[in-house]
């Protein structure tokens, strides 16, 4: 929890599988979530869907589980999260940011748990930073209940 002081935004990519851990993630900040394909029997809400669109700091994000079915000429910043393995791509045809921010709970391959943060100047409405997060043991068991696939957004 400790990685989530100062959020602006937190934005799930998808299976988090447990109401009451969204509910635990709103009361730090506003959530922009996108279901995954284990929250087919959760409901959270007519906002969370299997492909979100928001904007925020001046940019246009999209939320979708899968990477393949993002559409990168309809945002600025895209994230997804299927395959719990973190990465950072900027999209040589749309400049779109996308990234895959790992799970801090459930990771997949040899980072171990992560989370991404992407800062955003909001006068500018531009991008100033992105990076992943490695967390510890520590962390991934503390948060274990609560996040899964997290990313989040600080102006």
């Amino acid at each position: 929890m400790e990685a989530l002081q100062g959020t602006h935004c937190i934005v799930h990519a998808g299976d988090i599988t447990s109401l009451e851990d969204y509910k635990t993630l709103q009361e730090i900040a506003p959530v922009r979530m996108c279901l995954g394909n284990n929250d087919f029997a959760y409901d959270y809400g007519p906002m969370v869907r299997k492909k979100v669109f928001f904007y925020a700091d001046g940019l246009k994000w999209e939320v979708c589980h899968y990477r393949e079915r993002l559409d990168l000429m309809r945002c600025d910043v895209a994230i997804c999260g299927h395959t719990h393995r973190p990465f950072i791509e900027k999209d040589e045809w749309t400049d779109t940011l996308v990234m895959n921010p790992g799970s801090p709970t459930f990771p997949r391959g040899p980072q171990g748990p992560t989370i991404g943060r992407i800062f955003v100047d909001d006068v500018a409405q531009k991008i100033v930073d992105a990076k992943i997060i490695q967390l510890g043991e520590k962390d991934s068991l503390s948060t274990r209940k609560v996040m899964r696939g997290l990313f989040s957004s600080k102006s």
